[in-house]
């Protein structure tokens, strides 16, 4: 393994986890929200959107 594949994976490594971190803070800050994100209606679609975020992340890993 040369030096160049090793920074490549690196670089992978860190943009992905700051690429998900972003992701993540994003669909918290969407979730915090009342308004018309209140009451049974808004906790079935925070819940989904988690579910799609992980699949996502599950997804992209490949």
């Amino acid at each position: 393994m040369n030096v160049n594949q090793i920074v490549t994976m690196v670089m992978r490594m860190v943009m992905r986890r700051l690429l998900r971190g972003g992701v993540n803070a994003v669909g918290k800050k969407m979730n915090r929200g009342g308004g018309a994100a209140a009451g049974p209606d808004g906790r079935k679609t925070a819940q989904r959107t988690r579910q799609a975020m992980k699949l996502g992340r599950r997804i992209g890993r490949f």
